[in-house]
């Protein structure tokens, strides 16, 4: 790791970063799009070589606000790729393998894939309106038929009167995760996308949001919350000042699902009184002590009525490991993103200049993540949405906003 200190190393070893960052994701482009990491056996044993559907449109992306032509050009091939193996349902693949072309949905559902793919297919189109050429416009049609049936697959999966996504555990980019039912994160990604594509029902999705997530403040009708969360629940509950991770009948997460709640401030779910509530709460607990930033406040332990036997495999998700409690610099990104966004301008640059410092580990290995509390590098090298989430971060503290543009 580079031994910078003072405002000069502070930039410099940022200015390395977006280097570095930018190489990464040119090593790790492919004619159909980019990896999730570098190629190297461990990598194809375990699935990384392969274009999947968060990880492409997160790429896309950053990418897209990198600067560098060849990734802006090449931003929207793994989009493409993905929707090429679209079911005829219209869901959006959780991944495409690379040598044979054949697309994966995951055991339970992948849910966000779809999400993130829409989100990305919109961020090109607006910044690039031109980039449609003769030989893309003749695929216009095909492409639009796309747009439509991932709209479609979403709204199936929409409660009548919630106006929010419903969905398995397990089914999101936590996917060894036991959060259930109405879920933080897909449904501040659900939000964006129905603001972005003109969808109905956005304000009743914002309203049940923030009454189902935060039902400590929000003014949700009390029957529609009762059929949830009893108010002897709600008395237990312990952080009020975070949103639910997820609620499900008469059950509910609060572990503090970072990634989930910096979403809901940058999708436009929260207000600005949420906002600050939210980004303070964040602050309080922590996540960004040693490197940005934990994926939870509090990790599920083995005692707790929400451990899954399953999140014990491969020894990933004990406590502050993984998904549950690990840092992850991808998602450090979006953390320095939130701040960038809410005007906490100096403390947006510290924590970019952190976030290079996490992806410079082990001589720039950009791993995957580390763990909670020792900050030691777990997961696979090479991973492209820590590089691209950099370039997207490094952006919001230059431009000093949210440059994904989400809420309009």
């Amino acid at each position: 790791m580079p031994k910078l200190t003072g405002a000069k190393g502070g930039e410099a070893l940022i200015a390395a970063c977006r280097a570095r960052s930018i190489d990464l994701l040119r090593r790790n482009l492919t004619p159909a799009g980019i990896l999730a990491a570098s190629p190297g056996d461990k990598a194809r044993r375990r699935g990384y070589t392969a274009i999947f559907g968060r990880d492409a449109a997160i790429c896309a992306l950053g990418m897209a606000l990198s600067g560098d032509p060849l990734l802006e050009r090449a931003a929207a091939a793994g989009l493409e790729t993905l929707g090429e193996h679209q079911a005829p349902n219209g869901q959006i693949p959780k991944f495409v393998e690379q040598g044979s072309h054949e697309a994966d949905f995951w055991y339970l559902g992948c849910i966000d894939s779809t999400l993130w793919w829409l989100l990305a297919r919109d961020f090109l189109e607006r910044r690039s309106p031109a980039r449609e050429g003769s030989a893309q416009r003749q695929g216009r049609a095909t492409r639009s038929r796309r747009v439509e049936l991932a709209l479609r697959w979403l709204l199936a999966q929409e409660h009548q009167r919630f106006c929010l996504l419903q969905q398995n555990e397990a089914s999101d980019w936590a996917d060894i995760m036991p959060r259930s039912g109405f879920v933080l994160y897909t449904n501040a990604l659900w939000y964006a996308v129905k603001r972005r594509y003109g969808l109905d029902r956005a304000e009743e999705t914002r309203e049940n949001f923030n009454g189902l997530f935060h039902p400590f403040s929000a003014g949700l009708p009390r029957y529609r919350r009762a059929r949830l969360l009893n108010e002897y629940v709600l008395r237990r509950a312990r952080n009020r000042d975070l949103y639910l991770s997820f609620v499900n009948f008469s059950f509910f997460g609060e572990e503090g699902d970072v990634f989930g709640n910096l979403l809901a401030v940058l999708c436009g779910l929260a207000d600005a009184r949420a906002s600050r509530r939210t980004l303070d709460a964040l602050q309080r607990a922590k996540v960004s002590r040693l490197y940005p930033v934990r994926a939870v406040t509090r990790p599920i332990r083995r005692r707790s009525a929400l451990w899954r036997p399953y999140m014990a495999r491969h020894r990933q998700n004990e406590a502050w490991q993984y998904h549950n409690g690990g840092i992850w610099p991808m998602v450090g990104g979006f953390w320095v993103l939130a701040l960038a966004a809410a005007g906490h301008r100096p403390q947006a640059r510290l924590e970019l200049e952190k976030l290079a410092r996490a992806c410079a580990l082990r001589n720039w290995a950009f791993h995957e993540w580390l763990h909670g509390t020792k900050a030691t590098p777990r997961g696979m090298p090479g991973q492209s949405w820590n590089a691209a989430a950099f370039l997207m971060a490094e952006r919001a503290v230059l431009e000093k906003r949210n440059v994904l543009d989400w809420p309009t």
